[in-house]
């Protein structure tokens, strides 16, 4: 075959690409490139590390032929082709990550008391401290966006949260607090916006399913072991201490994200290496799709905007799923009130041991976690039956299945909580909960 029957062969394979792509996503008018976009680029290694490209230039109307940079066959800078230990090295980060923003939302329920106490507030007010800060899970994901790859966001979100837990300890006033526990939360939110495309970075689609429950656990297992530890600390040296741990445990996983784990963004690392092959070869021809998008900075950004309210109300699985996640998480922090009614007022316990009456709670999420395995495996066989493209709702079944434990573990808790029975009833009834 000749060199030029091969390009057009190749064009031709592109085009199809193209609007198999265009088909693909009805739903989705608004997409990161324009609606030509060669996404093999982003997502396939090719034998060359390119993929030409043919289009009318706006500047002089002539054709111009682009080099569109692709990963290589096997490429050792592909995150997907990194070391199992290094990539389970990063995951496992991640998940801590989002452990400790929910650690964080939850510790201060050991001590709301001497919040009030000390402020001069009621309760009410005080647990505001956890209110806005669980709405900050609202806003942030709304806010970042991911034009300029992950780790940058991860970073400097992180860095401003960590930076914002200082004056909550030290606040003087109800308001400093409050004001300080909102920005931390929008700050904090940015890995449960980016996580998800995290994990797609680094593992192939048969491989995410047990990597999902590692992080699906980190944001349940925190508000689970926060009242825990939070009793104890609060217990014995206040409730201020309570801040100063928080800042510790997020200081350490922030000084371990900022150097220990790069970039993993597709878009950006192959921007990076077209601009040195560029600046290698002197050829302008290597260029990534981001390069020739002559859509302006601002309106990128707007369209990631608006991206998840078109895929919250436009997509009914993707409404739905969030409808049935915020039920659980508002279910999951109503524990973090009815637990001290329950225990401290109803049966005398302390704060510390309120805090324990997490520890079933905590085992249910765990418990869900060591599952994972076991489902993704079975998630294979039914994958195995339906080809390439298997139906996204083959992921559902796990969840049709456990949804019911939240039902019995809530009227085990309900019925067991007067103060003349048991701690057992209560304690045990977090532990379906949990699961």
């Amino acid at each position: 075959m000749s060199a030029s029957s091969s390009v057009t062969a190749f064009e031709d394979d592109v085009q199809r690409t193209e609007s198999l792509y265009i088909e693909e996503d009805p739903n989705l008018p608004y997409r990161t490139l324009n609606n030509n976009a060669v996404i093999d680029e982003f997502t396939q290694e090719t034998a060359t590390g390119t993929i030409i490209k043919r289009t009318v230039s706006q500047a002089t109307g002539h054709e111009v032929d682009y080099k569109l940079v692709t990963f290589e066959i096997g490429d050792p800078e592909n995150p997907k082709n990194w070391s199992k230990l290094y990539k389970w090295y990063c995951t496992m980060l991640i998940a801590l990550v989002c452990f400790v923003v929910a650690f964080a939302s939850a510790v201060v329920t050991a001590d709301i008391v001497g919040v009030s106490e000390e402020f001069g507030v009621s309760d009410e007010v005080s647990l505001l401290s956890i209110t806005l800060f669980v709405i900050g899970f609202g806003v942030g994901p709304m806010v970042f966006a991911e034009v300029l790859g992950r780790k940058i966001i991860y970073v400097t979100t992180l860095g401003v949260a960590v930076i914002f837990i200082i004056p909550c300890a030290l606040a003087k006033n109800i308001g400093t607090l409050l004001v300080c526990r909102l920005i931390d939360e929008i700050a904090f939110s940015a890995p449960m916006t980016l996580v998800g495309g995290s994990l797609a970075d680094l593992w192939r689609k048969e491989e995410r399913g047990v990597p999902m429950a590692a992080f699906s656990a980190a944001p349940f297992l925190g508000p689970a072991i926060g009242p825990l530890v939070g009793g104890f600390i609060s217990d014995h040296f206040g409730w201020r201490w309570l801040y100063w741990v928080m800042l510790m445990l997020a200081g350490a996983v922030y000084l371990l994200m900022t150097f220990t784990v790069p970039e993993t963004y597709a878009p950006t690392l192959l921007s990076r290496r077209a601009a040195k092959l560029r600046a290698k070869t002197g050829d302008s021809a290597y260029v990534t799709e981001h390069e020739i998008d002559k859509r302006p900075f601002g309106e990128r950004i707007q369209i990631f905007m608006i991206r998840p309210f078109q895929l919250l109300f436009r997509e009914l699985i993707v409404f739905l799923i969030s409808l049935y996640m915020s039920v659980l998480y508002g279910l999951l922090y109503m524990f973090f009130v009815a637990y001290p009614i329950v225990f401290q007022e109803g049966k005398g316990f302390s704060a510390s041991n309120t805090g324990l009456m997490f520890i079933p709670l905590a085992i249910g999420v765990v418990a869900s976690a060591v599952c994972s395995p076991m489902i993704n495996k079975h998630y294979l066989k039914l994958r195995s039956k339906h080809g390439e493209k298997p139906p996204p709702e083959l992921r559902l079944i796990p969840m049709m299945c456990s949804c019911w434990f939240i039902p019995i573990g809530l009227f085990i808790f309900a019925w067991t909580s007067y103060p003349s029975l048991s701690w057992w009833g209560p304690a045990i009834g977090g532990f379906p909960v949990g699961f």
